[in-house]
């Protein structure tokens, strides 16, 4: 099951309840070869990355890019986050090794489906450029994130696995008590890792 969630409709409550529910749904089932591939190749894609960037980018936030931080229960709780992306290597060696956004609201929210059911949803709610995605349940330390990148004025996303292009594929951990990261390993565009940091908005 896929369900894509715009930002004016998510709701609900992450819990651990839901993190039990959450896990009858498998990604694997839902996840295009493609993607399934990228997300097999994440820690080349943090080697390969971090191998372009500056060291003095990196020991800024050595929580943030180290590549083994993952703490248990790693779902956010639902509610409004703000969030930022980091860009990390260049694809082919063209273009910026490391760049940073500004600061974005985000949304974690929950909907019931059924059947004991509970779909988890992560949403970038402003910008140009909005991840909108299904987070499922994978272990104890880390979820999967699958989506699509809403773009410009468009109002609702396309649904995922429909265009190559815009489908999205991550990592999400918990690295400290109220901090969280979506590692996207080859993006399909500029970069060859993108991290998305995730705070309480309050």
């Amino acid at each position: 099951m896929m369900v894509m969630a715009c930002g004016s409709t998510v709701v609900g409550a992450g819990s651990a309840s839901a993190d039990r529910a959450q896990s009858s749904l498998d990604w694997r089932r839902v996840a295009t070869p493609a993607d399934r591939a990228r997300l097999r190749g994440w820690r080349t894609a943090w080697v390969d990355a971090l191998a372009q960037v500056d060291r003095q980018e990196v020991a800024r936030d050595r929580v943030l890019f180290d590549p083994d931080r993952s703490l248990v229960d790693p779902l956010p709780p639902a509610g409004a986050y703000r969030c930022r992306t980091y860009k990390l290597g260049a694809r082919a060696g063209i273009g910026p090794t490391f760049t940073i956004s500004g600061w974005f609201a985000c949304r974690i929210g929950a909907s019931d489906e059924g059947d004991d059911e509970r779909v988890v949803s992560l949403v970038k709610l402003d910008g140009s450029q909005r991840p909108v995605g299904t987070v499922f349940a994978d272990t104890d330390a880390r979820a999967i994130f699958l989506g699509t990148m809403e773009l410009g004025d468009e109002t609702r996303p396309l649904r995922y696995g429909r265009d190559a292009n815009r489908d999205m594929a991550g990592l999400i951990e918990r690295i400290a008590a109220k901090r969280w990261r979506v590692v996207l390993p080859y993006p399909k565009f500029e970069s060859l890792l993108d991290v998305v940091e995730l705070v309480p908005a309050t």
